[in-house]
């Protein structure tokens, strides 16, 4: 069964030339000049099945993370055609909506919220987000009197149990394994987000680590300038992408 099928998808931004004054802004409003259009996107296809985990690969600015929007629904498509099958979950780092100034139980209610989560799902949910992050000292604790590390566990924590509360058939992970703290967290987390992955659910995976890709994917696509450079196996991929940057 395809979960995901995209055929010859394009998508276009448009940059916002320098405006120097408000008679600039008004020539610009009615002229549209002053603007230019690139393409982000280049005549994207690929099919992925159900239960299938690609990596998706590129330099920065490559148009990694835009595809996985497109897919996402976030952003729209100029030309193509997109077909997805069940329910989505897109991240994009770990910590939506953080905010500095509300305690870290006030923080996991608004980034539950955000997923798509009642407060009755989140406080039921609660207990364990706070035993696996290891800080349930400091949950009443404003955020920004915590440190690096420890932001990073709650939010890592709060985000894996909330998407794994929606059960989706398609995870979309755009750069989410660098999940910061220290190397014992960062072990634990990259064994939960192991056992995400291969719950059985479709997943896409953007890194800039090619032994993430290599590890937990059997097929990559490496991407640049927009357009698919080469897509196929995993090891063969990763190791033609890699010898670009040497």
């Amino acid at each position: 069964m395809e979960r995901i099928k995209l055929e010859n998808i394009s998508k276009q931004f448009v940059i916002e030339g320098k405006k120097n004054s408000a008679l600039d802004s008004a020539i610009e409003f009615f002229s549209r000049k002053n603007r230019t259009k690139f393409w982000v996107l280049k005549n994207i296809s690929f099919n992925v099945d159900a239960g299938e985990n690609i990596g998706i690969i590129g330099k920065n600015a490559s148009g990694k993370s835009t595809l996985l929007r497109v897919i996402a629904g976030i952003y729209t498509f100029d030309s193509g055609s997109l077909r997805t099958e069940g329910k989505i979950v897109y991240l994009n780092g770990l910590a939506p909506g953080l905010k500095n100034k509300l305690t870290v139980r006030e923080n996991i209610y608004i980034m539950g919220s955000l997923l798509g989560l009642r407060p009755k799902d989140i406080r039921n949910k609660l207990e364990a987000i706070i035993e696996f992050s290891g800080i349930g000292a400091f949950v009443n604790t404003k955020v920004f009197k915590l440190s690096s590390g420890m932001i990073a566990r709650f939010a890592f924590s709060a985000t894996i149990h909330f998407v794994e509360h929606h059960n989706p058939d398609i995870i979309l992970l755009d750069e989410v394994f660098g999940a910061g703290a220290d190397a014992d967290f960062q072990k634990k987390a990259i064994r939960r987000m192991d056992e995400l992955i291969r719950s059985g659910a479709t997943v896409l995976l953007v890194s800039h680590n090619l032994d993430l890709i290599k590890t937990y994917c059997r097929r990559a696509i490496w991407m640049d300038s927009g357009e698919i450079i080469k897509q196929g196996e995993q090891v063969s991929i990763c190791d033609a992408y890699a010898a670009t940057l040497a």
